[in-house]
């Protein structure tokens, strides 16, 4: 067992209040800091960690906390401004998988979190060393201890000797230890947000006296925005503002202001954030543009020294319409209007855009942050800000990148079971397929991993800001769908097969209508009209017919959803606004969507009010409302799944699997692809079915292995192999087909001829029978982490690109989506009277697959190519291992950015 406590950066994390404390390895010259934690501790805490309030045992602690490095004991501890507040350790004492655990926290800061950090990060530090337990004695009046190990979402057992009790905890980091550090830090998150959207006083740092800089116009929209607490101006050259009272400096403000916002040169901004962490400073905006690497270096340090949360730098503002506050921190022209949407962009240009539509629709905005180069408050933040604010219910993101996707994917699957997040897909012009080492590597661009992230979260993911601004507009007004069957409506004929052909090109369906509905259409429209799908109403129409039809197919049971295509026409009665009347006083019931498309509507979408007080989305294309109605009806099937969960798997040797990994990686520092036979122990090692094979050296050992293996038609295949070969098709190092000793003997000859020293030895296999060419792989990308690719498989794997990704550990429900969202999943079902593949053995392959990937932070990359699906078996033919020297990183574990 190894301890790599010592090699772990210090990170920041926020406590239950949402102050930042600063985690980190104890050293050797932190023994000073450590004995004057303990010296200052109340002899009755003493005595609750110590079983007696003992100095002495305070001292050994301290000693034994900063001796030099040994395997099975680590120890983390808390500061804060520089104090130590907290420490906990563990020893496994010699044992294999178990450590006793240890914690302590300092007088005066119980019941923030201190020790149910620690021990957060403790247990990942000893997960990633091999510790599957931790034990634990603990004074049976030690309440707070207890209930720290009972409140942790770990599996724990105790047992009572007396006046003490001994905890055993298992360190499983299952879905339910996982949702308690979730929600621990959902309530820290947001709570160290209340100074940024909340604050009881702001400085604007920077304000100038002449009109055009950034900071007078952000203070003056905070004046006349109406901010309700108190608002001073930081300029030594003026004593007051636009009216506001302005001061030389922030340590001269009559009163700390919660919130600062930095619009000063970039050279001033770090000296000037540090004078506001020691003047007591909660949140810092920083509007300012430019920052070097230096100054960002300064900046953090200064934010992360004392406690402060920063949006920005180089971004627009923030804003929060709730009347309570009515902040508006931005320089965008206008103020938002207050509504319900929250948005969170890294794009001013975008922030603009948005807050523009979604003032127009009268959605409005609850909050608003523009993050700007986002050093520090994330998408991930807000999302847990919304979900707690009690006034958002709808998310809008336009995020160009991600800090850590696999938090934010669990953070969204359960912030969009509540509302609405949507996105811009932002990015999508990277080249294609990379020409790269494996068939994996190529499909698996970062627009391919982006998406299967969005896909995964059920993040809404849009094209451009204006179909995000649509979806937005129906999402806002009407129930979801509860399929994807569409009736389309029509005065014209022409503009109705334009609707028709836009809701099929958007993956919807256009309703089918049974004999009593068509019946009764053509009772309430007039001569003439066509009763199909779509339904011509024609240009003869009146105001109440069409109500009564609208209303008829709101209540028919096999319509999803109704869209009502018109144009204005000067026949009979019905003009234009006529008829979009006749949609918005429907009497019918509400609990499937209907939107209007208007040709000549001047702007891309409206909302229209609605005679029961809501509103109906009208549309200038109907392209627009199919695109927004195909989204809810996505929307709507990925609630209706329940959450998917990670099956256990049977037969899997992680202990080994690490082995294999380390032993190659010692050999090769830099890593590489693995031999044929190191690939086939480590494919055993997760119960990955693989083809009969053998390795031969010498031509004898191929005719010999040839002999063993040859199966019912004595036919077998010969693969070269060298150090670096990927794609054995490309440098014809396969023989297929060989029958007899004297075809086996010409075929390593061949090999022997062609490839000469290059060639490290043969792999001889049988020949495969016949069956679906698959493939499957996984690519660890460095911030997404581990993603899994399968699809159609063979020789034109690149070529056709028929495949789908997801992102590991894959659920059940993840699974079932890979095999059937690629074009060639009707093969695997059986498609033209043919019998389906074994299904089960092909799931089992994919979750291993994740499995491993999950396990192994040194999988750079897996190709099997080509899988072999029958009836009978899922087969890999060939396997390919890439291994790189990677730690594993805790995406799940506590800490800032």
């Amino acid at each position: 067992m190894t301890n790599d406590l010592l090699d772990r950066p210090p990170v920041h994390a926020l406590l239950a209040d949402g102050t930042t404390v600063c985690i980190r390895p104890v050293r050797p010259g932190d023994h000073e800091r450590l004995r004057s934690f303990y010296e200052e501790m109340s002899p009755e805490n003493l005595r609750l960690r110590f079983f007696a309030a003992s100095r002495r045992s305070a001292a050994m602690a301290a000693e034994r906390a900063c001796a030099p490095a040994r395997p099975g004991y680590g120890a983390l501890l808390a500061e804060m401004r520089g104090r130590v507040i907290g420490l906990a350790e563990y020893d496994s004492g010699g044992e294999e998988d178990t450590a006793e655990i240890s914690v302590a926290v300092a007088d005066g800061v119980h019941h923030r979190g201190v020790g149910t950090l620690l021990v957060e990060h403790l247990v990942s530090a000893a997960r990633a060393n091999g510790i599957t337990a931790f034990t634990a004695d603990a004074l049976g009046e030690n309440h707070e201890v207890l209930r720290l190990f009972a409140d942790l979402g770990l599996r724990t057992a105790r047992h009572f000797d007396g006046p003490e009790v001994r905890c055993t905890i298992q360190l499983d980091q299952d879905d339910a230890y996982l949702s308690a550090v979730e929600e621990r830090g959902r309530a820290a998150d947001v709570a160290s947000l209340q100074p940024l959207f909340r604050p009881d006083a702001v400085a604007v740092v920077g304000a100038g006296r002449r009109p055009g800089s950034v900071g007078r116009a952000i203070l003056h929209h905070l004046k006349v925005g109406g901010f309700t607490r108190h608002l001073f101006a930081v300029n030594p050259a003026a004593t007051a503002i636009l009216g506001v009272p302005s001061h030389p400096s922030v340590s001269a403000l009559p009163k700390t202001p919660a919130l600062a916002v930095l619009a000063v040169p970039a050279a001033a901004v770090p000296a000037t954030a540090e004078e506001c962490g020691k003047a007591g400073v909660r949140a810092l905006l920083v509007v300012t543009a430019g920052l070097d690497a230096d100054q960002a270096r300064a900046l953090m340090a200064a934010c992360r020294t004392d406690g402060m949360r920063l949006v920005g730098p180089n971004c627009l503002g923030i804003s929060n319409t709730d009347p309570h506050v009515s902040l508006d921190a931005t320089f965008a022209a206008d103020h938002p209007r207050p509504g319900t949407a929250g948005v969170a962009v890294q794009s001013g240009g975008v922030g603009i855009a948005l807050l523009d539509g979604l003032s127009r629709l009268g959605i409005g905005v609850s909050t608003f942050v523009s993050l700007g180069d986002k050093y520090d408050v994330s998408g991930n933040d807000m999302l847990q800000w919304w979900e707690s604010d009690g006034r958002t219910d709808l998310a809008l993101l336009h995020l160009e990148s991600f800090g850590n996707p696999r938090a934010f994917s669990r953070t969204t699957r359960r912030v969009t079971r509540r509302m609405p997040v949507l996105t811009v897909d932002a990015g999508r012009t990277e080249a294609g397929r990379r020409a790269a080492a494996s068939h994996t590597a190529a499909a698996a661009t970062r627009t391919v991993t982006r998406r299967a992230l969005f896909t995964q979260a059920g993040i809404s993911a849009t094209r451009s800001v204006g179909e995000l601004l649509e979806t937005a507009a129906l999402l806002h007004s009407q129930p979801l769908p509860a399929g994807n069957g569409v009736a389309v409506v029509t005065n014209a004929g022409g503009i109705g097969v334009l609707a028709a052909d836009a809701c099929v090109e958007a993956g919807l369906a256009l309703s089918s209508f049974g004999d009593e509905l068509t019946h009764e259409l053509k009772a309430v429209l007039p001569d003439g009209a066509a009763i199909g799908n779509p339904v011509d109403a024609t240009a003869a129409v009146t105001e109440e017919q069409l109500s009564a039809c609208v209303d008829r197919l709101m209540t028919y049971g096999g319509v999803d959803a109704v869209l009502v295509a018109l144009v204005p026409t000067a026949v009979a009665e019905a003009t234009g606004d006529d008829l979009v009347r006749a949609v918005t006083r429907v009497p019918g019931r509400r609990d499937r969507p209907v939107a209007v498309v208007r040709l000549e509507q001047g702007v891309p979408v409206t909302l229209l009010p609605a005679s029961d007080g809501g509103t109906i989305p009208s549309y200038a294309e109907p392209q627009a409302v199919a695109r927004a109605l195909a989204h809810a009806a996505r929307r709507a099937a990925w609630l209706s799944r329940p959450v998917g969960t990670v099956p256990e798997l049977e037969g899997i040797d992680t202990r080994r699997a690490h082995a294999i990994a380390e032993e190659y990686l010692a050999v090769w520092p830099d890593g590489g692809w693995l031999d044929p036979r190191a690939c086939a122990e480590l494919l055993d090692c997760y119960g990955i079915p693989q083809i009969p094979w053998a390795w031969a050296e010498t031509e004898e050992e191929a005719v010999l292995a040839a002999r063993r293996l040859r199966g019912a038609d004595g036919r077998v295949v010969l693969k070269a192999y060298w150090p670096g070969l990927v794609h054995k098709t490309e440098e014809r190092a396969v023989h297929l087909d060989l029958q007899g000793d004297a075809q086996v003997r010409a075929g390593f000859r061949d090999f022997g001829t062609r490839f000469g020293d290059l060639l490290s030895g043969v792999m001889v296999q049988q020949l495969a029978a016949r069956g679906t060419e698959l493939f499957a792989g996984v690519v660890q990308d460095g911030v997404f982490g581990p993603l899994v690719l399968f699809g159609l498989g063979g020789t034109a794997t690149e070529v056709l690109a028929d495949h789908a990704a997801r992102l590991a550990p894959l659920t059940d429900h993840d699974v079932h989506d890979l095999i059937t969202s690629p074009r060639c999943a009707p093969l695997l079902f059986g498609s033209r009277g043919g019998r389906p593949v074994d299904l089960p053995g092909l799931e089992q392959l994919l979750l291993r697959l994740s499995r491993m990937a999950s396990d192994l932070p040194q999988l750079a990359e897996a190709d099997f190519n080509p899988v072999l699906a029958t009836p009978g078996a899922v087969t890999v033919l060939d396997a390919r291992l890439r291994l790189l020297p990677r730690r594993a990183q805790d995406p799940y574990l506590r800490r800032l950015r």
